[in-house]
């Protein structure tokens, strides 16, 4: 089946509201999913749908959640997602911080009560065409254990990165700090097919191919030891100073069981002509120019707005198996 983007965001919104979640929340919650899935991140983008319903018709996730905002310092902002969706708190910190980091060259927003953040770099790629430099980090259930440890204690914990370039696409970096992101595991679930053994350990710490343990099991952070250094990083950053729960305290975001995840996002918004004078712009550019000259290598970011562009004008070819998730 091949859909616009509006048509499989009115689908969205059409699951989605029916389920107990508000129009407008539904409706953030679709451009984001939407958006992910136009660039190739199925595993955050369509495939969630299911999972979403159900957990608002359960009332883990509040439909009908306004998030709210409070101003705690001249440049920091602390919201409260009300256990709703992530994409409307992730609106408004949007709205909210770039004019704030323009007056002030630096500004923060800390969410908490929150829920699946998605594909991150979306979202720090959006302050990137304001001409400003963002970082995001989001904390996830249990996945990870401390390395050497056997207990998941750390989420796959992403980070992301934006940077705006002159006349071209913003570098834009988004990664799990484990192996691989939990959606590809989750996708190859539902699609039923093998893992590669270095992803995932089963619940009983050995290497796994197949997909369902894996679930039940723990991610591999990327990195060995530094990249589990690095979930901690993020988990105090995402959680610790947030006020949201930490990942070991956190309900799954793949069922309709237990209560709200209650999971926390930062992110940090820079105007660089602030920290490195009105001359940015053009050496942030200067960089990116001289990767583009190395033969095989590209910037981050770009295949993800290539394969966006290509949507917008072809629109977007589903699985048969995420038609039948959706009940198209």
């Amino acid at each position: 089946m091949r859909l616009s983007i509006s048509e499989a965001e009115e689908m969205v919104v059409a699951i989605l509201t029916r389920s107990r979640v508000a129009e407008a929340n539904a409706r953030s919650t679709a451009r984001a999913l939407v958006a992910a899935e136009a660039a190739a991140q199925s595993g955050h983008g369509l495939r969630r749908v299911p999972a979403y319903a159900a957990q608002a018709l359960a009332g883990k996730i509040d439909g009908f959640a306004v998030p709210s905002i409070t101003k705690t310092a001249a440049a920091v902002l602390r919201i409260d997602a009300g256990f709703g969706f992530a994409y409307p708190a992730l609106d408004i910190a949007v709205a909210e911080l770039a004019p704030l980091a323009t007056q002030n060259g630096i500004a923060l927003a800390a969410i908490h009560r929150s829920h699946h953040a998605g594909v991150m770099g979306l979202t720090v790629e959006r302050f990137a065409e304001e001409g400003l430099v963002a970082l995001m980090f989001a904390n996830t259930p249990a996945a990870m254990a401390p390395w050497g440890g056997r207990t998941a204690l750390f989420g796959t914990n992403p980070i992301a990165f934006a940077a705006p370039l002159s006349g071209t696409d913003p570098v834009v970096v988004d990664l799990a700090l484990s192996r691989v992101a939990r959606g590809k595991i989750v996708a190859a679930k539902q699609k039923g097919t093998s893992i590669p053994p270095d992803w995932a350990l089963d619940i009983d710490g050995q290497p796994t191919t197949d997909a369902a343990r894996a679930v039940e099991g723990t991610m591999l952070p990327f990195g060995d030891a530094k990249g589990a250094a690095l979930a901690l990083m993020v988990e105090i950053l995402a959680a610790g100073i947030t006020g949201a729960q930490y990942a070991y305290e956190a309900s799954s975001l793949l069922d309709d069981k237990g209560s709200p995840p209650a999971l926390g996002q930062t992110l940090i918004v820079i105007e660089p002509k602030a920290s490195g004078g009105g001359d940015m712009l053009p050496r942030l550019s200067m960089l990116a120019e001289m990767i583009g000259r190395e033969p095989d290598a590209r910037l981050p970011g770009k295949r993800g707005a290539t394969q966006r562009r290509l949507a917008l004008t072809d629109g977007l070819e589903l699985d048969e198996d995420i038609i039948q998730l959706l009940g198209a």
